[in-house]
């Protein structure tokens, strides 16, 4: 990059942004979220409040003719007390639609979290630079698809040509709501999330809704889905409920049919997916919560073990199993008059004959490999002939 470069800033605006549903002023600069102002003043949870500000499948989209491109962000980066330090999150850039780099933002505030005293202390820092050079001359679209897994205030847009918004996508908007599985967990980078590599395979916009932790049935998150256009809608329920035991066998049934009727008060006959945990074996017949097991903690090694007792399940606590049985109870019963509504065993996505060649590293979440054939397998189960195919109409 030569000295004399002469750079153009643009005012980082929500019109450059896709995948964030609202946009907050910040002292730094602009701060996506994926849940609006008013579904987050109705939960006061940290780790919600956290996940939803973590821009998975948030990108800038912008046209321009320039060869260098930086970008000044000021990250929230997260350290565990006794685990290995966390890496970087990464920036991918796409340049008309091909995969054209990847880069990290190593300054930022850090979230120093302690398991377990279960506390956090958050320690200011400073914004930092994106830079991505010798881009291919002549008009191009570019998008840099923020980090998965850190909060990232967007301080500043330089370029050596200017910019204007991409514009609006002539793709269908597909909508996912789901857990940490789909916020990205693991995954390689913010495009090698299973969401994301099933939209590009796809031919869709994603919305990803994917919340760490946080897939628990919220009436809020009904309401965001039910109000947020799309042509295409996936929630994937399960893991959560079981890993915070936040419910029994009698309230789960009646959550999701509240949960369904009100994303159908805003989109009466979009092609709605269904789509039960994935193979999860220490919760498959053992009921949550789970916990953080400390003996591996205090040896550099993060992994989740079961807290429940399969016996509990009489008594109508819930595990992998049953609720997957439910779930698929539910929308039989329901598709006698929703013919929209369709259902996928998650276990079609990753199941028992891929814990072997694919273990889950930390007995929860998918590694990398995983996500991409986890999005592969859903872009497979769900267009081209099935419930997001062609014909399957608009929301």
């Amino acid at each position: 990059m030569s000295p004399e470069t002469r750079w153009t800033t643009t005012p980082i605006t929500a019109g450059l942004l896709r995948g964030a549903l609202e946009t907050e002023r910040t002292e730094h600069g602009l701060l996506p979220h994926r849940l609006p102002a008013w579904a987050r003043a109705q939960c006061d949870d940290g780790q919600l409040a956290m996940a939803e500000s973590q821009p998975s499948g948030v990108r800038l989209a912008f046209r321009t003719r320039a060869t260098a491109v930086e970008l000044d962000t000021l990250p929230t980066k997260r350290q565990y007390v006794g685990a290995p330090p966390r890496p970087d999150g990464l920036y991918d850039l796409v340049v008309d639609g091909r995969p054209a780099g990847q880069g990290t933002v190593p300054a930022g505030h850090v979230l120093v979290i302690d398991m377990m005293a279960g506390t956090s202390e958050r320690r200011p820092g400073r914004p930092g630079t994106l830079r991505f050079t010798d881009l291919p001359e002549g008009a191009k679209d570019i998008e840099i698809w923020l980090p998965h897994n850190e909060t990232t205030e967007l301080v500043a847009l330089r370029t050596d040509a200017p910019v204007e918004p991409a514009g609006t996508p002539d793709r269908r908007v597909w909508v996912h709501h789901g857990s940490s599985i789909s916020h990205g967990s693991d995954a390689a980078g913010p495009t090698g999330i299973w969401p994301a590599v099933a939209a590009r395979a796809g031919g869709v916009e994603l919305v990803n809704l994917g919340l760490g932790g946080s897939a628990l049935l919220d009436p809020f998150v009904a309401r965001v889905l039910r109000d947020t256009p799309a042509d295409l809608i996936s929630i994937k329920i399960g893991i959560n409920l079981v890993n915070t035991d936040l419910m029994r066998l009698r309230a789960f049934g009646p959550a999701v049919h509240g949960f369904l009727d009100t994303v159908r008060e805003g989109h009466p006959r979009t092609p709605l997916i269904v789509v039960s945990p994935v193979l999860c074996p220490m919760h498959e017949d053992t009921p949550g919560p789970s916990a953080p097991d400390f003996r591996g903690l205090e040896q550099g090694v993060l992994r989740f073990v079961p807290m429940g007792d399969p016996s509990e399940v009489a008594g109508g606590k819930l595990t992998l199993r049953v609720i997957r049985e439910e779930l698929a109870r539910i929308v039989a019963q329901r598709g006698a008059d929703d013919p929209h509504l369709h259902y996928l065993d998650g276990r079609e996505l990753y199941g028992e004959g891929d814990v072997s060649e694919l273990p889950l590293p930390d007995q929860l979440h998918p590694d990398a490999a995983t996500h991409r054939l986890m999005g592969e397998r859903f872009a497979a189960a769900a267009f081209g002939e099935g419930a997001f195919g062609e014909g399957g109409g608009a929301g």
